[in-house]
């Protein structure tokens, strides 16, 4: 990372790019599809027994639509399909196709690797103090008026 980025969303957006990079990176020399940074969001916000495009745009901060091109590029790629939801025959649940779980897994297992590797970069213990921020309740966030 080059660190140039001057205030925490940049910070912030630059750590995920360098952890998006590597995940990509590694996936596709493992062989596999490359995707997009939407399709990737896509794809880890989904539930195991389904959820619908509008669920996964509220998720990923993305309109429907852009939801909808992700999920049908997904789709196209055989990793993800549409089924009937059975509580509302309007909806369509969109969920992994046994193809789609097979690289799930195989990002999860990538991911490991990559945090691993942080690890023996950056310490344990500031990956796990990381860790701790990201995972702390922050609240709503504040309505705020710069001076």
């Amino acid at each position: 990372m080059s660190h140039r980025a001057a205030n925490l969303p940049q910070l912030l957006s630059e750590a995920r790019r360098w952890l998006e990079d590597a995940l990509f990176a590694g996936m596709e020399a493992a062989g596999e599809q490359p995707v997009t940074t939407a399709q990737a969001s896509v794809f880890a916000m989904l539930d195991a027994d389904g959820t619908t495009v509008s669920e996964l745009a509220r998720r990923t901060g993305v309109t429907r639509q852009t939801a909808h091109q992700a999920v049908h590029g997904l789709i196209g790629m055989g990793l993800l399909e549409q089924t009937p939801d059975p509580a509302s025959a309007r909806r369509r649940l969109i969920r992994l196709t046994t193809e789609g779980q097979r690289v799930h897994e195989r990002a999860q297992a990538t991911i490991e690797v990559i945090e691993t590797l942080l690890v023996d970069r950056i310490g344990p213990s500031q990956v796990r103090a990381l860790r701790e921020a990201l995972t702390a309740d922050w609240g709503e966030p504040p309505l705020v008026t710069a001076l």
